[in-house]
């Protein structure tokens, strides 16, 4: 089959190709299937707009659509932090311990105190109040 010359570029900005007489819904078991198949599950969950603003940008950005990015995002942020759980388990396994005594956390998932010390300059990290 030999292409129509031209038509390349049309398809990627979108001049042929997106009309909506020619768009169908797939029937709703199909989609299930597909869901399925791919191991995705449909949630509902409320973010700040300016968060899906930022997801929004940086998803054109990159040519993809904000919701495979943040489902991306929220893949590998996951990854990482069970990796971390696991290694701190690992490296705090001491036949002295006792079962279920808590571990402390990986050094990415340390959290700030709020009573933390002020940092170089005397500035707090962010979120800090000044200790009464």
């Amino acid at each position: 089959m030999d292409k129509i010359s031209g038509t390349e570029d049309a398809w990627d900005t979108r001049q042929i190709g997106a009309d909506e007489e020619y768009v169908a819904r797939v029937a709703p078991n199909l989609e299930q299937q597909i869901d399925e198949s791919l191991g995705l599950q449909m949630i509902s969950i409320r973010l700040d707009r300016t968060l899906i603003e930022a997801f929004k940008a940086i998803g054109k950005f990159h040519g993809i659509g904000y919701q495979p990015l943040m489902r991306d995002v929220l893949k590998r942020f996951a990854e990482r932090e069970l990796l971390g759980i696991v290694q701190g388990l690992v490296a705090g396994q001491n036949p002295d311990d006792e079962p279920g005594a808590p571990v402390p956390p990986p050094p990415a998932a340390k959290r700030v105190r709020k009573d933390a010390a002020p940092r170089a300059g005397g500035r707090k990290p962010q979120g800090v109040k000044k200790a009464a």
